[in-house]
């Protein structure tokens, strides 16, 4: 074993740390511009609001599939220019930027919904080798800060990316209207600067950030156990995925209820502004349109709040405890989408959308803080990565079912849709606080920001 192998990673510099979090900006600005603006490019190409679920089918799909797979492969990935985790941020830039500037250009259904599964596909390999980047790189002193810095990162992405269509049209006058069948050109320019920050911000970490060779005494056998093949990795998934921890058992059901109100919010909660807040009929209407871009820049609001409560959300854990502060944040995402449907004056949006920043913060952060010291030490990868079915499956769910449950029960109505979201996450807060065992003292009191790298965008 070499002296390097032994020794703890040196301290960076916080102008290190930011530049080694910058390319995570560009990747969830790239998330957000589609959660923000899918929806819309649907319907504006003809879909109906029961086929939108169908349509946003590639993320999930896409998270089960493919974060398992480029982790395990990046874990054993060393080169001595590009090292262990860059090559994959640097493929899924340049791929994902591309697809950002085609999507807007989309001019059927099955073309937008093609270039959605490239830019997930890609968003995740790039998105992935991110969550073990900071571990990486950073002694355990720093390793808090890294996460905070990541959180940060995520909030700045998220709110600016949400905020371009309001900001192209009442800044920069570009229309927000187009005829059915195309694409407003305020969203078309919104995915060109999508696409630039995406690549620019990962190009600038791969190129001011160096990583070290792999410190893992068992790399090379783990390297020599991947050329056994595709079989030993399943088998293995699935003995860990039949010996769950109690307690990852109950985290996991948490998830399951939590997320489908992410995604309903996703998929519908846009052009539910625009149709039930502002009244409009459909794409090319200026009061949809006006109300989509409004709806977009609630989601930037949310972003903002997200990130503001993040840096407060430690301390209210240490006091309540994880399970009681994640209850009470659900409930305020809760509230925060089923109020919508009480909304008369749009400014009331910000209001509703408070709830759901302080929800995010919280869904982030708290169900891995929840899981800390329950499991294995030598599965933790394995099992961070089954934790994640739990949020895709619900989206998978959603996306093959919801479309029967829109035409048949809710009537084709958004904003049911989102308050029907909004009731899952009560059941979730429910399930936390209920079935949760949790010590009154801790030895160990995580920072919230802790896990924030385990987030999918789904």
């Amino acid at each position: 074993m070499s002296l390097k192998t032994i020794l703890e990673n040196p301290k960076l510099t916080l102008a290190q740390i930011i530049n080694m979090s910058v390319g995570f900006f560009g990747i969830q600005f790239g998330w957000d511009l589609q959660r923000a603006n899918m929806g819309r490019i649907y319907e504006n190409l003809g879909a109906n609001p029961d086929q939108v679920p169908l349509l946003f089918l590639a993320a999930p799909l896409t998270g089960l599939l493919v974060q398992p797979v480029i982790g395990y492969l990046s874990d054993r990935t060393w080169h001595p220019k590009w090292g262990r985790r860059r090559p994959y941020f640097m493929i899924g830039a340049i791929v994902s930027s591309i697809a950002l500037i085609f999507m807007p250009h989309s001019s059927a259904l099955w073309m937008a919904a093609g270039l959605l599964w490239v830019l997930d596909v890609f968003g995740n390999i790039a998105m992935e080798p991110f969550r073990a980047f900071v571990t990486d790189k950073l002694p355990d002193s720093q390793v808090n800060r890294g996460f905070i810095m990541q959180s940060m990162m995520i909030g700045l992405g998220g709110s600016v990316a949400s905020a371009l269509p309001w900001l192209m049209n009442n800044v920069f006058s570009l229309q927000n209207t187009a005829a059915q069948g195309e694409i407003p050109e305020n969203v078309k320019f919104s995915f060109y600067i999508g696409a630039f920050f995406f690549f620019a911000a990962v190009l600038w970490t791969v190129m001011t950030t160096k990583e070290y060779p792999p410190q893992d005494v068992d790399f090379k056998e783990k390297v020599r156990e991947s050329n056994k093949g595709f079989g030993g990795g399943v088998s293995e998934i699935f003995s860990a995925l039949r010996n769950m921890p109690k307690r990852m058992q109950i985290v996991s059901l948490v998830q399951f209820f939590t997320w489908p109100g992410l995604f309903l919010m996703w998929f519908y909660y846009t052009t539910a502004v625009a149709v039930n807040v502002f009244g409009g009929k459909d794409a090319a209407d200026p009061v949809y349109a006006h109300g989509a871009d409004f709806g977009s820049l609630t989601l930037a609001y949310y972003s903002v709040i997200t990130f503001l409560f993040a840096l407060v959300l430690p301390k209210i854990a240490d006091a309540l405890g994880r399970k009681t502060t994640h209850a009470l944040c659900l409930i305020c995402g809760a509230v925060g989408l089923i109020s919508v449907a009480w909304v008369h004056d749009k400014n009331m949006l910000y209001l509703c959308m408070t709830g759901v920043g302080v929800a995010w913060a919280s869904i982030l952060s708290m169900p891995y803080a929840m899981l800390s010291g329950s499991l294995p030490k030598d599965k933790i990868g394995i099992y961070m990565g089954i934790f994640n079915f739990f949020i895709v499956l619900p989206e998978i769910i959603a996306s093959l079912g919801f479309g029967w449950l829109m035409r048949n029960v809710l009537n084709n109505d958004r904003l049911l849709a989102v308050q029907l979201g909004g009731g899952l996450m009560v059941l979730a807060a429910l399930i936390c606080y209920i079935f949760i065992k949790e010590p009154k003292k801790t030895d160990e009191v995580l920072a919230a920001e802790l896990g924030i790298e385990e987030n999918r965008s789904v």
